[in-house]
């Protein structure tokens, strides 16, 4: 469905040490990195695609996190989701509703959310029963 997300940063060097550790504990692969752009990406496996992109924005204007978007990333277990979170809060992220489970999605959605440095909204969420 997707061909790649991009997700706009303020500060490259921040994104990516908030970034790397969280996608390393999802078994997401980094795929590259370009300083001097800036921008960083990983991959899906077993295919390249989709991409999952940090940047700053391609206009050189400055980043906003827009209201009402957000990157949900899938995680193996609802154990993956609760260290995911903690590890985003120990890197600089915003709690935006804990670990647990949200059966108004449905009965094993197990997910957790928070935001960036940037201020963007991102989710992890397990759809398997316990």
């Amino acid at each position: 469905m997707f061909s790649h997300i991009m997700v706009g940063v303020t500060d490259f060097d921040r994104a990516l040490a908030f970034y790397k550790p969280v996608l390393d504990a999802l078994g997401v692969r980094f795929r590259f990195q370009e300083s001097d752009r800036p921008w960083a990406g990983w991959q899906s496996a077993p295919d390249p695609r989709p991409l999952f992109i940090i940047g700053r924005p391609f206009n050189q204007l400055p980043h906003d996190a827009g209201n009402g978007q957000m990157v949900a990333f899938l995680a193996r277990s609802r154990a993956q989701v609760d260290l995911v979170h903690a590890l985003a809060l120990r890197l600089g992220g915003t709690c935006e509703g804990k670990p647990g489970l949200r059966p108004e999605y449905h009965a094993n959605y197990y997910g957790a959310y928070f935001r960036d440095p940037d201020g963007n909204k991102l989710c992890v969420a397990c759809h398997e029963a316990a």
